[in-house]
């Protein structure tokens, strides 16, 4: 891709002045109107030292309102970023709709640059790419646009740039060690961006090679780019919105064969007696495991999902109860926010992941998507026909992380529901729990049964398979649920 960009091409003064000036007021009103339809647009900048991305994007913003974009300087990871999966800090730079997200590096140092410092195998090289092109694809698929320029410069400009920039005391701090390295080394690291390029160059995301010899060309260019690239998203929007993907979950995954939820057994139980002498045994345990799990720096995510009064609440409790309060949260998923609702939906579920060697338990999980949402009509249909795909994709990036992840269905009958609710709506300690929604959910349970059993078959990956707790007798699906914790956290261990 590399040996295709024209080093040479230059912009004349008298061309570049009123060019410039038209595109820059150009780009200024196409921001009004991105904020108005909502669209959120990434534009971000890799290429090679000293090539001019910093005074590139700075001429890019002069004209913008700095109440709709932030810039982000990637740097390399903190001991915090470190401690999550390689993707969780870049969620966090995902614009709202209608804002703009500018990078000074991104995601792809850690495919080219690392691939040739930090002796990355292939193998990893490319399962990243490929984690990149997911992730990418995720957010273009929800109505984001996504504009990735490289900047090129040759061997010989680039040892000029730098021999510039040390002979200025006021400069020579921005040149490295590693610059110089990367530029005696060129040619190694112009095949690894080639390759990068040609691999992650996608329809949805295709890479832009920008000539950056003449700085008047390399923005011209620029703007032209983020400008036709805008157009085109906005006059696509509307067929978008329109469009409604196939279900595909099945077609690229191991799924585990699930009952539907109507072939339970639902009579499972345990007597006051044995719960009692089982339950602190099962906890003894999984407090030992805690203290492994933070020691090997092991993440952990328990998911639990459920009938409403099917007991998810008491479960949480008895599993909480176990852990050291300072290595675990237990975190309740509400309606989104507004500001959760201006991002792709699993933005506010990659915020929340847990450090390693922490646990993290969700009363309610990402799984709304294909279930409430759909139901209620929350989401477009096209929406959580996807949804199933993405969620797999999602929880297979925390399996390749190292994660233990562990999902839950609480499951009790409709009659054991309805026992519930009228004792909850009697009972004045406890009727805080019962809700109108409650009870118009369940006029829907049959509705909800067939979201439900389409969840449980499309999204029990033989990595992160789903677990149907009988849950009619409270204190047998407490044990259970322990026992498969356990289970979960010493395989991996």
């Amino acid at each position: 891709m590399l040996d295709t960009v024209n080093l040479k091409k230059t912009t004349m003064k008298e061309e570049y002045k009123p060019e410039s000036r038209r595109l820059k007021e150009e780009l200024a009103m196409l921001q009004v109107t991105l904020r108005e339809k909502k669209l959120p647009v990434i534009v971000l900048f890799e290429g090679w030292s000293a090539a001019g991305k910093g005074s590139l994007i700075a001429d890019m913003i002069l004209t913008l309102d700095p109440r709709s974009f932030k810039v982000y300087s990637t740097l390399p990871p903190t001991v915090e970023e470190s401690r999550k999966p390689p993707l969780w800090r870049y969620w966090r730079m995902v614009p709202a709709r209608g804002q703009m997200t500018i990078l000074d590096r991104s995601w792809y140092q850690e495919v080219s640059v690392d691939r040739l410092e930090k002796g990355l195998s292939d193998d990893e090289v490319f399962c990243r790419m490929d984690s990149i092109k997911t992730f990418e694809r995720q957010l273009t698929d929800d109505g984001y646009l996504v504009v990735k320029f490289f900047l090129h410069i040759s061997q010989k400009e680039q040892k000029h740039r730098l021999d510039r920039l040390a002979a200025d005391r006021n400069t020579r701090w921005r040149v490295t060690k590693a610059d110089r390295r990367r530029n005696e080394h060129y040619d190694e690291y112009y095949r690894a961006f080639d390759q990068m390029l040609d691999y992650t160059s996608t329809e949805n995301a295709p890479w832009h090679p920008v000539s950056c010899h003449d700085k008047k060309s390399a923005l011209i260019e620029i703007y032209h780019t983020v400008i036709d690239s805008i157009n085109a998203a906005l006059a696509e929007k509307e067929e978008l919105d329109k469009a409604v993907s196939p279900i595909t979950a099945a077609e690229r995954f191991s799924l585990v064969k699930m009952p539907r939820l109507c072939e339970v057994d639902l009579a499972r139980s345990i007597d006051e007696e044995e719960y009692k002498r089982v339950l602190k045994k099962k906890q003894a345990r999984l407090h030992e495991l805690h203290n492994e799990l933070y020691l090997r720096k092991i993440p952990v995510i328990v998911a639990y999902e459920g009938w409403d009064a099917a007991g998810k609440g008491g479960n949480i409790k008895r599993v909480a109860a176990a852990l050291d309060p300072r290595g675990y949260e237990a975190i309740p998923i509400a309606a989104p926010t507004p500001e959760e609702l201006a991002h792709h939906y699993l933005w506010r579920f990659w915020s929340r992941l847990p450090k390693t060697g922490h646990i993290a338990i969700f009363d309610r999980t990402w799984y709304g998507r294909v279930m409430v949402e759909r139901l209620e009509g929350f989401c477009s249909e096209d929406d959580w026909h996807r949804a199933y795909t993405e969620i797999n994709e999602f929880e297979q990036e925390l399996a390749a992380w190292g994660a233990v992840l562990v999902k839950f269905w609480i499951h009790i009958d409709k009659d054991e529901q309805l026992r519930r609710f009228t004792d909850r709506q009697n009972t004045p300690s406890k009727q805080w729990k019962i809700t109108d929604e409650d009870w118009r959910n369940r006029e829907k349970w049959d509705l909800y049964e067939e979201a439900v059993d389409d969840m449980l078959r499309l999204t029990s990956t033989d990595f992160a398979p789903w677990t149907i707790i009988e849950s009619n007798d409270k204190k047998f699906a407490r044990i259970k649920a322990l026992t498969v914790l356990i289970d979960a956290i010493e395989n991996a261990l």
